[in-house]
Parts: structure tokens; sequence; C-alpha cells
């Protein structure tokens, strides 16, 4: 029987998952001296977040034929160092789509409507002017600017236009006739999309041409008082740059559910903004997200250890080189 390492443990309503092909470890032998205790039986990896995958670790698994991560995001997983090794790497793109999505909206109304500082006002006992202190924007008839147009941005988009708000987007993979069948406006440049937008909402990988591509320079370029979405990746963002935008006023607010590096520290000075609002790093944790989560990387190592070509495979020419 396969004998598959979860990072995280599996949880038992999903364990038919395996279907008597294989066997979890993991997780529950860890140790702090020893974390990936038993990973050397492993013939395949469930993946999170919280561990790099690299040619180190890889080596440490000699029977490993397949990394499978749970999630859209993979910048944890050195996808060069599996195919030089021969292990297919896969990824479950679809399962977070709609929570992650639902959940950027959910910061976007949030953040508009200054609920935090309405919240925290009332904590507070305060007897304030409630109609002329806290007025928040309404969405409607506003211009939502997205970076990235992908599968969760498009949602976004559709979303976004469902509450009357206009949509543009800055994704140079993204075709003209794609973004035209979500009406959306695809804008040819980053710079303009954020001179123009009252909210932008980030969705794009994390890499080395992402990283902190929200900075000090991109803020100043975005429309004075517009406010900043982030439910994709914490290093898209340069944290101190954003402190500094929105304490000189130039932003209105921003929503996080993600932060560089994951957990941020209890002082992170973001968390005690009443500007801000921050979960950590929820928006694909959804009962219905998670079971497509578990399904898709699960059914995915399956269909590797039976020799069948999954559907979400990042190198291709692993699964090519073994054909020949």
């Amino acid at each position: 029987m396969h004998k598959i390492w979860f990072e995280r443990a599996l949880p038992p309503e999903h364990a038919h998952l395996l279907a008597g092909e294989a066997e979890a470890i993991g997780p529950a032998s860890a140790t702090p001296d020893n974390p990936l205790a038993v990973v050397a039986e492993a013939d395949a990896i469930i993946a999170s977040a919280r561990i790099r995958y690299d040619g180190a670790l890889m080596d440490r698994a000699p029977r490993l034929r397949v990394i499978a991560r749970t999630g859209v995001g993979y910048d944890n997983v050195t996808v060069a160092d599996a195919t030089s090794r021969g292990i297919a790497a896969c990824y479950t793109p679809d399962a977070p789509t709609i929570a992650t999505s639902e959940h950027a909206i959910a910061l976007l109304l949030a953040t508009v409507k200054h609920l935090k500082r309405s919240n925290q006002s009332m904590l507070r006992g305060e007897k304030s002017d409630y109609m002329n202190e806290f007025t928040g924007m309404e969405l409607y008839q506003h211009r939502l600017g997205l970076v990235g147009l992908g599968r969760i941005g498009g949602r976004v988009a559709q979303m976004a236009k469902a509450l009357g708000m206009t949509v543009a987007a800055y994704d140079p993979f993204v075709t003209p006739a794609r973004a035209a069948e979500l009406g959306v406006e695809l804008v040819s440049t980053l710079e303009a999309l954020l001179a123009t937008s009252d909210v932008v909402s980030l969705h794009v990988p994390m890499g080395p041409q992402t990283k902190h591509m929200m900075n000090t320079q991109r803020f100043a370029q975005m429309k004075p008082g517009a406010y900043l979405v982030n439910a994709a990746r914490g290093g898209l963002v340069d944290e101190s740059a954003l402190f500094t935008a929105l304490e000189s006023g130039r932003l209105a607010g921003a929503g996080l559910d993600v932060f560089e590096p994951e957990p941020p520290s209890p002082d992170h000075p973001l968390l005690a903004r009443g500007d801000v609002i921050a979960t950590p790093h929820v928006g694909g944790a959804t009962a219905e997200g998670r079971r497509r989560v578990w399904e898709g990387a699960i059914a995915q190592v399956l269909q590797v250890l039976r020799g069948e070509r999954p559907p979400h495979l990042l190198n291709s020419e692993v699964w090519d080189n073994r054909r020949k």
C-alpha cells in the first residue's frame, strides 16, 4: 500500500478518499525536533503552505513520486527541483475559487463601510455623531480595479458588477475576448489601473516578478482616498509602504487576508489600525472549500500513483519523460 505524507492532518471525514489504496502518515508522528518524521517513507506528499518543499526536502524522501499542493498557490514548492528528480507536482486551482472570491468581496465591503471603526467605537462606548463621522463609501458606480483576472479575479468581477460597480483589470495574460465576456475593461498598464480605481484588489500569484509589486511607488500612483484589498499573497505588498500610505491619508483603508510572514505578530502596526480589516489567511477556509481541496489533492496523488496523468500537473515534462 502506498504511503502519503500529510503536512496537515487529514480530517477523519475525508479519510475515505484514500479508498484503500494508500495510508496517511505524517504530522501525528512529528516532533518539534523532527517535524518531517517519517517523510522518508512517503510515496506522495500532500503539501500545505507552511513548509518549503525544495530539493533538500525531496531528497529526504527517496520514494517520492508526487507532491500535491492544497490550494491555488504553489510558491512554496520548488517545481524545478521536483522536475529534476522526476517528481510530479500538482495543485488544486479550482478548489478555493468560490471561497476566496467571496472573502475578497467581504473584505472590500467591510473596508469601504468602515466596519472596524464603527465596531471599535461601540465597544469603547463612544457617543458620536455617527451619520457624519462614520461615512462609508457606496460601491454602486464606483470603480474596482483588479490586478489579475484569473479564476478568482474573474469571479470577484462578476460579484462586483452585481453590486453595481464598474470593473477594470490589468492582466497581460488575459485576452480581450475573455475580459469582454466578463464585462470587464482591460487596461494596458498597472499605472493606469491604479490611477483610476476606487478600490484595488490583488489576484496574482507570488513570484519574483510580483514580490512587493505594491510598494511606495505604486501606492503613490493610486487614486487618493482609494482602498486596497489583498486576499492573494502577503508578499505582494510592501507592508511598511502600505502603513505609510495609510498614515499619510493617501489610502483610505485596506482589507488584508494575507501577510508577510504569516502569522503576523500580534503587535504588527497594521493590525491596530482602525482603517485596516485583517483576517488570518482564511479566505479559502470554508467547509465547502476544504472539501474540494482535500478531494482534488488526494485524487491527483492517487492518479499519479496509479500511473494516470493528473489534471493539474505543473511540470508536464516529468510525465512526458515517464512515457519515453
